[in-house]
């Protein structure tokens, strides 16, 4: 089988590396960040607001510090709006459903707005327009819906006439378009505000990754022993149909899980990547004990590594 080897995209530099990471992520514009504290989070009991470091290196190479105030976020979901804002997402609600979970900061690490999108987040991404894409886990079949940074409704995907719920294991954007895999017959679902919602077949089962260019699409992720897997395909116009399925590589050629985490750390800046997300610069999340590690942000009790770029 092909192996696909992955380069670093981004590494945390050096003197932020004794601080415990919440999480991380690449923006739709190539930025890294990363949600640093210091000390990691209690895993029971009700959290205490805290004040939490963003570090993100800019694809100039430029470093830049945001000290954000009174996060309230145990397990959270972190990326940037395109005017420099932060949003930090609870992926848990907490007790009450209507629960602000959602934190809009300013830039100078100031709360300026919040609101609740709904329990069990899986994934958070801010499109170039402002607007947050949120995707839940299997605990909230809402599907995916786009959400104003003021916490307005902006799109759902409600009787789009996706198969199966909604449990969605994969989700990326580009421009103001969100591309999502969800279970359980794994689709690859298009969804543009001004156009109705595509759905095109799926074979690769599993994918907790995924990135698009174009008429081409990769999956990062599976089951078993398919959670090192990269598959490659091209779009119908029904179906995905995977050209190359191959296994993940580390740059020292080990073999590691598609939310596997380098061990090796040098202090770099950003490299270019195709997709800036998804299946060609996936997030790295180490998981929380006793849970799959082929679906790494099932639990949203990780830390995140670091971002690669597959050589493909």
């Amino acid at each position: 089988m092909q192996k696909t080897a992955l380069i670093a995209y981004a590494h945390l530099p050096r003197p932020h590396r004794d601080r415990h990471v919440l999480t991380s992520t690449v923006d739709v514009f190539g930025a890294a960040h990363w949600l640093l504290t210091e000390r990691a989070p209690q895993p029971v009991g009700d959290v205490r607001p805290f004040d939490a470091l963003v570090v993100s290196i800019h694809p100039s190479g430029d470093v830049q510090l945001t000290e954000l105030r009174a996060v309230r976020a145990r397990w959270p979901r972190l990326d940037r709006l395109p005017d420099g804002r932060f949003v930090v997402a609870a992926s848990r609600a907490g007790r009450h459903e209507d629960t602000n979970q959602v934190q809009v900061f300013d830039e100078l690490g100031r709360e300026t707005w919040s609101f609740s999108v709904g329990n069990a987040i899986e994934h958070l991404l801010v499109d170039e327009a402002g607007h947050a894409s949120v995707g839940h886990f299997d605990e909230n079949p809402a599907g995916v819906r786009r959400w104003s940074a003021t916490g307005r409704l902006a799109w759902t995907s409600d009787g789009a006439r996706i198969p199966g719920p909604f449990d969605c294991y994969a989700l990326n954007v580009s421009g103001t378009a969100a591309w999502a895999c969800p279970y359980r017959d794994f689709p690859l679902v298009e969804m543009r505000p001004d156009r109705p919602v595509r759905v095109w077949a799926n074979r690769v089962r599993g994918a907790t990754a995924l990135a698009v260019h174009g008429e081409r699409v990769a999956f990062c992720g599976g089951y078993g022993e398919e959670r090192n897997r990269l598959a490659h395909g091209e779009l119908t116009e029904t179906s995905v149909e995977p050209k190359e399925v191959g296994m993940l590589t580390l740059p020292d050629g080990r073999t590691r899980a598609a939310g596997g985490s380098s061990a090796e750390e040098a202090e770099s800046t950003p490299r270019p990547s195709r997709s800036r997300r998804g299946a060609c610069s996936t997030s790295t999340t180490d998981t929380h004990p006793g849970k799959d590690p082929c679906h790494p942000v099932a639990d949203h009790r990780g830390t995140c590594g670091g971002w690669f770029e597959c050589g493909c």
